[in-house]
């Protein structure tokens, strides 16, 4: 799928969940992708990009500092990495606990600059992957909006890989929308749906869908990856 083609796709998802195409952020996935793959992404127009690994996402980072790009980080996060990601990225869709907020928070404090967040919403309740129950957001929501320097936007979600992620993204919006209503009304993001499925996220209402093999291509093969990250 060309870049033109996911565009009109993304218009005629929104379309048919009557909503505006605009209200819809195309987030580019540019794991593993090198610098140059980037820059030509964004000379058509693209100017967010997404990146799970953090060493390798640094020397992009380095290497594209002349360009506008909007850099979201959208892998675990590991205590000891919460300085660098604070420290270079402009958004975080993965916060699922409170330490690894403080941690960020500590050092967007001395960096004196905030960060736009997501929480990682585990709404399969799959004990193997990354994010929050659904039972124990509320409170991670609280702690997370306490925190000064980061602006809580609202949800991320990875749904389950082996059935249809319709149910899935519609109750990530159901829950997204119970807490806007509560205790989160600033909330405006719903950072949900990938390649294989970002049409069924927007009618389910995502905001935000994180593309990367329908932009890029295939993914390198492992050597062409360790080519890139060293």
């Amino acid at each position: 799928m060309m870049l033109a083609d996911i565009r009109v796709a993304i218009g005629s998802s929104a379309a048919r969940a009557s909503r505006d195409a605009d209200t819809i952020q195309l987030l580019a996935v540019s794991k593993t992708r090198t610098s140059t793959e980037i820059e030509a992404v964004y000379d058509r127009g693209v100017t967010s990009f997404g990146e799970n690994y953090l060493q390798e996402a640094l020397e992009k980072i380095r290497a594209l500092e002349s360009l506008a790009i909007e850099w979201h980080f959208i892998g675990p996060i590991q205590s000891n990495k919460t300085r660098d990601i604070a420290t270079n990225f402009h958004w975080v869709h993965t916060i699922d606990r409170p330490r690894v907020a403080r941690r960020l928070s500590d050092t967007l404090a001395q960096r004196k600059r905030t960060i736009d967040a997501c929480i990682q919403l585990n709404v399969d309740r799959e004990p193997q992957k990354a994010g929050v129950m659904p039972d124990d957001l509320g409170a991670l929501v609280a702690e997370v909006r306490a925190l000064p320097h980061i602006r809580l936007r609202g949800l991320m979600v990875i749904p389950r890989a082996d059935t249809d992620p319709r149910s899935s993204f519609a109750r990530t919006r159901a829950i997204f929308d119970e807490h806007k209503a509560t205790d989160a009304p600033e909330w405006d993001t719903l950072s949900m749906g990938m390649s294989s499925d970002f049409e069924i996220a927007i009618e389910e209402g995502a905001t935000m869908v994180r593309i990367g093999t329908a932009i890029f291509g295939p993914r390198p093969d492992k050597k062409a990856l360790e080519r890139v990250v060293t």
